[in-house]
């Protein structure tokens, strides 16, 4: 049995990360879940969290996604996510932008898209905080 698993991560418009990793630990909707080679084949939804890709047994990636699916096998782990955000390519300064302006939207939304506008809003300050915490 091979020693990596192939992990794919997937969003609306494109591709965001595809590589053989040693364990990806996803988000799943009723918990985090780890992913290694010779995995037994299962398909969950996502929450709004982080996915850890470990490589040489340290976390080599960290991406921030919000909501989703996984389909795993005992060879390989797709994600398709609703967003995502590799951490390693985020300033601090931007995800504070990002919340500032989901506080004007929610404050300028009508009263149909004040929902969409909050959810945007919750979206931007759990990345923001967990980035805090991760850094």
């Amino acid at each position: 049995m091979a020693n990596t698993v192939e992990f794919e991560l997937v969003i609306p418009e494109n591709l965001v990360f595809s590589s053989n990793v040693e364990l990806a630990v996803v988000p799943g909707a009723e918990g985090d879940f780890g992913v290694l080679p010779g995995h037994a084949p299962f398909i969950s939804s996502l929450r709004t969290g982080v996915i850890s890709i470990y490589e040489n047994d340290s976390v080599n990636e960290r991406i921030f996604v919000t909501g989703g699916f996984a389909e795993v096998t005992s060879e390989r782990c797709t994600v398709l996510a609703d967003e995502a955000i590799e951490l390693s390519k985020v300033k601090r300064s931007d995800l504070n932008r990002r919340v500032e302006e989901a506080k004007t939207v929610v404050n300028e939304a009508s009263e149909d898209q004040l929902e969409n506008a909050k959810s945007l809003l919750k979206k931007s300050e759990d990345l923001l905080a967990l980035f805090d915490h991760i850094e």
